[in-house]
């Protein structure tokens, strides 16, 4: 599997130098990072070429690298049915920068993009509803981010008295974060059932 993995990056190397960076066999996988300028006809290539046949779009993804200047790699997972191969793309991402959508080649990326848009922040243009997809409306950052804090920025909880659902900021009270580092068993005073009979 992996000679004819190689083969396959050679071939892609071959045929599309100018978008090809480098090439490397990780994890069973073939991974080809590309320029993010040219990822739409980079993807229709793989699409379309008879070697590749990369018809199905698995997934659409981000990693977020905060001390790189390209931040964020977005990383795409392709399946060829036809050769039986999978295909992982990456493209590195300045926080500043747009990506192009490949929604024109892949309909189905629609939601993918959207999620990591709502996850990273990252921007495809070209998107044509480009709006977060798993948080609220008003959602202050990018929660896959490294530097998103863990407790977040807003709390959201059911008021009683108000009957409706309220917003407020994160306010974390110290006295609950008390941490003695023991086990929950050291010092407990229990008896299992059945111990009672031998006391």
């Amino acid at each position: 599997m992996s000679e004819a993995l190689q083969e396959l990056g050679a071939h892609i190397e071959f045929k599309r130098p100018e978008d090809v960076i480098s090439t490397e066999i990780t994890f069973g996988e073939l991974t080809i990072t590309v320029t993010p300028a040219g990822i739409v006809d980079f993807v229709e290539f793989l699409q379309l070429d008879g070697t590749c046949k990369f018809s199905s779009l698995v997934d659409i993804t981000a990693v977020d690298h905060p001390s790189r200047e390209a931040r964020f790699d977005v990383v795409y997972h392709f399946l060829s049915m036809y050769q039986n191969h999978r295909i992982r793309i990456k493209t590195a991402v300045r926080e500043d920068e747009t990506i192009p959508s490949i929604i024109s080649v892949h309909p189905s990326a629609g939601w993918f993009e959207r999620e990591v848009f709502d996850m990273f922040g990252i921007i495809f243009s070209g998107h044509p509803d480009l709006r977060r997809i798993l948080t609220d409306y008003g959602f202050r950052g990018y929660p896959l981010r490294k530097d998103f804090p863990t407790t977040g920025y807003t709390e959201v909880r059911y008021d009683d008295e108000l009957k409706r659902v309220v917003y407020e900021p994160v306010s974390l009270v110290q006295e609950y974060r008390q941490f003695d580092n023991l086990s929950p068993w050291e010092g407990a005073k229990y008896i299992l059932p059945g111990d009672e009979k031998g006391a």
